[in-house]
């Protein structure tokens, strides 16, 4: 299957690091050999990079381990295909617009009778079952609310119970981000830890780097990192439950729900 890596930050924050070790399981340490993409929110914008070729041989991936884009959400996905064939329009992260906001999304898993999800607003652009499930998603949202809740944990509550429908279809893990907040739902497996001062070291799984935080880091700054499998070797994660939805923003759990 594919693999998730995301960040929450309360201030802008690279994520060099952590891609670094993500980028290998892409052909190098792992079999997710079947595209790439990368999304950042920052500074009230969003740009992503997306890629059908492995992460591990890629000029665009070694790009942004050398450019420190600093944000405040990042998703990022590498894929090995299940459904669809390989080309750029099957690569997560897939993007949409909601409330003038881009919402972005990558899914690991794989969905049986996905087909008959109805569709509303949202059309895929190619054909695999995640943007199909994306698309039926972000129509379900829209459906409910028109324009934005003002209360917040309505919109949590009704995406926790959309993504339990989809986990009823297979395995169904996601990241998913307005620019406001990244939601993290577990299906199967994903693992989040977060770190603050006092800042550590710590050392990759899947490349010989390691970092001390202390350096690069002020008293303030919270940052929290979520991924399909630990990425680092000498820290605590933490895994998620299946059926559990968190919410986070600004690197701190926001919202909580679960089965």
């Amino acid at each position: 299957m594919c693999e998730l890596l995301g960040m929450s930050a309360n201030v802008p924050t690279d994520i060099c690091f952590s891609f670094t070790g993500f980028l290998h399981r892409g052909g190098g340490t792992g079999p997710h050999r079947d595209g790439w993409g990368i999304a950042f929110y920052e500074a009230g914008g969003y740009r992503d990079f997306r890629d059908p070729h492995p992460s591990v041989h890629s000029p665009i991936a070694r790009l942004i381990c050398d450019y420190p884009i600093k944000s405040h959400i990042v998703i990022s996905h590498i894929r090995q295909a299940n459904v669809g064939p390989v080309r750029l329009a099957n690569t997560h992260p897939f993007t949409r617009e909601m409330w003038g906001q881009p919402w972005c999304y990558a899914h690991n898993g794989q969905l049986g009778g996905w087909e008959p999800l109805p569709l509303s607003f949202y059309r895929p652009v190619g054909d695999t079952d995640s943007e199909h499930a994306f698309c039926w998603l972000m129509g379900e949202l829209r459906r409910r609310f028109p324009e934005p809740p003002a209360a917040r944990h309505e919109l949590w509550q009704h995406l926790h119970a959309l993504c339990e429908r989809l986990r009823g279809l297979g395995v169904f893990n996601l990241l998913l981000a307005d620019g406001d907040y990244l939601y993290t739902f577990c299906s199967t497996k994903l693992a989040h830890i977060t770190r603050r001062a006092p800042f550590g070291k710590a050392s990759l799984s899947d490349a010989e780097l390691a970092v001390n935080f202390a350096e690069h880091t002020t008293p303030d700054d919270v940052v929290s990192v979520i991924a399909t499998e630990p990425l680092t070797d000498n820290e605590d994660w933490v895994r998620m439950q299946p059926g559990e939805l968190l919410v986070w923003r600004g690197g701190e759990i926001q919202g909580h729900y679960k089965t």
